[in-house]
């Protein structure tokens, strides 16, 4: 005699794929949660306001967070879906679930699209339609990344970058904090350094695998992305430092002052990093190397003096 027809009949209400830990290990993999700490960048703006404890904002911005770590794990899994030919003969990527056979191709496309329109929509609902036009011009922005735009070079740069810059935008509109032209232009570049860091990285690694396993970066030389690298670096510190000194408070320009020096150690630490064609993670480098998080440690103690005084 079988098990007892009940459990039969509950064992057959439940999909086989849907059973399957091995399909629910993979979409997880696929979201990249731990591509979510990038979108801690939502906190620049209510933070430089110095507003981030007040009522409701740390509320907002910590729902625009999750908001952005929706929409970002849908253009993974759309991104994914779409190169899913290319994983394939890659030695490293057609090991990603979809790239594998773990996670269809009909679940990725739906759960991509669905976690990227989303987003936009509980915005306008639950918070402002500034925010979620900032979340709809990233999904939109994104999508077009995945589809076309990685494809044509400088384009791939400049829109991975402004990823992070909307980030910056989203936080300012949902505590209805309005950043400053200084917050924007060192968040701009401050993007663009860590974008052009891990191509330029990428580029180092590969060598001559570069056309195989990503073509555009054969359309790169490493004197070109050491340029951007570098340009960006230096105006992301120079931008910082003018808005250090606007301040007329004597108590908030002097700690804004201090702040520039490990702001600007860290800066030159992480070109360091970069040298070595080590940036091709930035997250690992941000959260990997104790010199940085030191320095990062310094900064944060001398900019939350500045809020103080």
């Amino acid at each position: 005699m079988g098990r007892p027809t009940l459990l039969g009949q509950t064992e057959r209400l439940i999909p086989p794929a849907a059973a399957d830990p091995r399909l629910w290990k993979g979409l997880l993999r696929t979201a990249r949660p731990k591509q979510w700490t990038k979108n801690v960048l939502v906190i620049a703006a209510p933070v430089a306001g110095g507003r981030i404890f007040e009522a409701g904002v740390a509320g907002r911005t910590l729902f625009v967070f999750v908001l952005f770590s929706m929409a970002a794990s849908g253009i993974y899994f759309l991104n994914d879906a779409l190169d899913v030919k290319a994983d394939r003969a890659h030695p490293d990527k057609c090991r990603r679930p979809i790239a594998a056979g773990i996670v269809p191709l009909k679940v990725a496309y739906g759960l991509g699209i669905g976690l990227s329109l989303v987003p936009p929509l509980l915005a306008a609902l639950l918070l402002n339609g500034s925010t979620a036009l900032v979340l709809l011009v990233y999904s939109v922005v994104q999508i077009l990344y995945c589809v076309h735009l990685k494809h044509v070079a400088v384009m791939d740069i400049a829109v991975v970058a402004s990823g992070f810059l909307l980030r910056g935008i989203a936080g300012g509109a949902a505590s209805l904090v309005a950043p400053s032209q200084w917050f924007l232009i060192t968040v701009g570049f401050g993007s663009l350094f860590v974008v052009a860091a891990k191509r330029s990285s990428e580029l180092a690694s590969l060598g001559d695998q570069a056309q195989h396993t990503r073509k555009l970066l054969s359309e790169y030389s490493e004197s070109y992305l050491r340029f951007v690298w570098q340009g960006a670096a230096a105006l992301m510190t120079l931008s910082y430092c003018l808005w250090a000194l606007e301040s007329d408070d004597p108590d908030t320009a002097t700690w804004r002052m201090i702040s520039i020096v490990p702001m600007t150690l860290a800066v030159l630490r992480y070109a360091l990093v970069v040298d070595r064609g080590e940036g091709g993670a930035p997250e690992d480098v941000l959260l990997g190397d104790r010199v940085i998080l030191s320095l990062g440690a310094l900064w944060g103690v001398a900019y939350g003096a500045s809020l103080l005084g």
